[in-house]
C-alpha cells in the first residue's frame, strides 16, 4: 500500500490504529505495510495541524507504540 493510493476508508483506519494506544506501529506496518514514517506523514495529511501535534506529543517515546519497547520494558 502507497500513501498516495489510500483511499478515505484505508487512511481513517491507519489514523484509528494510530490513535490507539495498543496498536504498535510495527502492527500497523504488518497490517497496511506502512512503515512508521509513512504513517506519521498520513497522520500529518489527514488531521489538523493542532491534532497532528497533539498525536505526535503523545506517541513520541510511548513504550506501547513500540513492540521493542515493550520487550525491553517487560525484562526489567
Amino acid at each position: 500500500m502507497k500513501i498516495n493510493e489510500l483511499n478515505d476508508k484505508q487512511a481513517n483506519a491507519i489514523v484509528r490504529m494510530a490513535w490507539e494506544d495498543r496498536t504498535t506501529f510495527d502492527h500497523i506496518e504488518e497490517v497496511t505495510g506502512l512503515s512508521e514514517a509513512e504513517v506519521i506523514k498520513v497522520m500529518r495529511r489527514e488531521l489538523k495541524p493542532g491534532s497532528f501535534r497533539l498525536w505526535r506529543k503523545r506517541v513520541t517515546g510511548r513504550i506501547t507504540k513500540h513492540r521493542k519497547l515493550i520487550r525491553n520494558h517487560l525484562e526489567l
